[in-house]
């Protein structure tokens, strides 16, 4: 490349565009937007996002796990002050240690079923 030569790069926002579009225009008090506001709000969202996900992941590392849960998610928003205030409400409430993992009701023991004949 040249002295002086002004060179450009353009970044694309890996969210699709329409879909921003029509998320930010559920907001009724918005009735138009520009390429440029979209642009940047598309850009914000996806840099909000990675830094989200690294922060994560260092929670994930730091406990010795190789897979993001949302816990790692929820310790990871609570150590950032300003995320924290805006966005640690929407997370499910955390499990406790005491209730079964997955939603389906425990299985039933043997004495429970009825002796055959």
């Amino acid at each position: 490349m040249a002295e002086g030569e002004d060179s450009t790069e353009t970044v694309k926002p890996a969210f699709p565009v329409g879909r921003v579009k029509k998320i930010v225009k559920l907001d009724r008090d918005i009735s138009k937007l520009t390429s440029e506001a979209l642009f940047l709000i598309s850009r914000s969202a996806e840099l909000f996002l990675q830094f989200l996900s690294e922060r994560s992941a260092e929670v994930a590392a730091e406990k010795k796990r190789r897979i993001v849960k949302i816990e790692h998610l929820r310790i990871a928003v609570k150590r950032h002050q300003p995320t924290s205030d805006f966005l640690l409400d929407s997370f499910p409430p955390p499990r406790s240690p005491d209730h079964p993992a997955s939603n389906r009701p425990p299985s039933k023991a043997v004495k429970d079923y009825p002796a055959p004949g």
